[in-house]
């Protein structure tokens, strides 16, 4: 065993952002007020949209969302197969029905063609997550909505700073819900945001946050208390405006390692041409049929060299117990592809507090994992 760890994730927090905080909390704006306000606005303008409002976190984000733009009990909405369970839940907190969607295996996103074979006349929306921090052919995806007619929702939690085209994840959709939590690549140690351009949305994120009041005790809709604090607000404001800088930090560390282990037979991350991907997490897979290990032996093997792994997902949705109670087919029949990822799919460290030395022991402790020479 190692004495040495290099963890799979860690938040980068530095003077600033407990600078920021600390004047946060000797404000004595607590909940809601300025810091909140600039925070939003300085994100917004971040992603290129006319409004981001903050909520409780990525899930309440998604769910604002989705009841924002009109998704509502008995619509069915599509979300891909492989991705974290809060995609399908947040449409069945607002009783419609998730109806998967297979992905590629390129960048593990949503299938366009799939998207298309699973369209229904009950559909309402769909809802694209960049996973890993590679974003979906929004390009396809917008044009299949407006043809459509039906709701396009960016689920952008692990995509905060990533493009195409130049366009920014969050402002491709009718709306998109990012996550703040610790891991994600800028934290509010929980949080959340809707971006939009549409200002009936942004009107109705606003409301249902804030238990449907236009003005105080003037309850005109419906609504919950979805606000973050001063607090949170301030944390984010200093992650935000050292984004770019982690992001890049993740890009040189995702370019070090892909170089690193060209040649070891793992199938390793792309950046498809226009786009620009922002490593929330370094994902390989490993294919039986290209390298004589399993993926869980690989696991181990970097775990005793004290290199942390972790597995983004080990179970497409439909494979959770949760949608076969619903009745929902076994994934490999419905979404193939996301089967295959939940069965060979593994992240690597790649987080902006690694060092060149940090990357350097990954590259040697894999190539050692494989059999090869460090």
């Amino acid at each position: 065993m190692s004495s040495r760890t290099i963890r799979i994730s860690e938040p980068l927090l530095e003077e600033d952002d407990i600078t920021l905080v600390l004047e946060a909390l000797r404000s004595g704006w607590l909940s809601g007020g300025p810091y909140v306000e600039k925070f939003e606005e300085e994100f917004a303008k971040y992603i290129g949209v006319k409004h981001a409002i903050t909520v409780a976190n990525g899930t309440m984000a998604l769910i604002a969302a989705l009841y924002a733009a009109g998704v509502r009990p008995g619509d069915e909405v599509i979300v891909p197969c492989f991705t974290f369970a809060a995609t399908a839940a947040a449409v069945v907190a607002l009783g419609a029905k998730p109806v998967f969607a297979d992905i590629e295996l390129e960048t593990y996103n949503i299938s366009v063609e799939d998207v298309e074979e699973k369209l229904t006349r009950r559909a309402r929306a769909i809802i694209a997550v960049h996973l890993f921090g590679h974003m979906a052919d929004m390009k396809r995806l917008k044009r299949l909505a407006e043809e459509e007619n039906i709701v396009l929702i960016e689920d952008a939690a692990q995509a905060h700073g990533s493009s195409l085209e130049g366009v920014k994840a969050g402002a491709w959709g009718d709306a998109a819900a990012f996550s703040f939590y610790a891991t994600k690549n800028m934290t509010m140690g929980e949080g959340g945001a809707v971006t939009t351009s549409n200002d009936e949305i942004a009107w109705r994120v606003r409301m249902l946050r804030n238990h449907g009041q236009e003005s105080k005790y003037n309850h005109v809709t419906f609504g919950l208390n979805m606000r973050i604090t001063s607090l949170q607000a301030a944390l984010g404001l200093a992650q935000l405006r050292k984004l770019e800088r982690m992001n890049e930090a993740r890009r040189r560390n995702a370019r070090m390692l892909s170089e690193g282990l060209r040649d070891t037979g793992l199938i390793l991350p792309v950046e498809k041409p226009g786009y620009r991907h922002v490593y929330h997490q370094y994902v390989v897979r490993v294919d039986p049929e290209r390298v004589d290990i399993t993926r869980d032996e690989l696991a181990r093997r970097l775990r005793e060299r004290g290199v942390e792994t972790a597995v983004h997902y080990p179970r497409a949705l439909p494979d959770q117990p949760f949608y076969r109670a619903l009745g929902y087919p076994p994934a490999e029949k419905i979404c193939p592809n996301a089967a295959i990822a939940a069965q060979q799919v593994l992240s690597l460290p790649v987080h902006p507090k690694l060092t060149h030395e940090d990357i350097r022991y990954v590259i040697r402790a894999v190539r050692e994992a494989l059999g090869m020479e460090g």
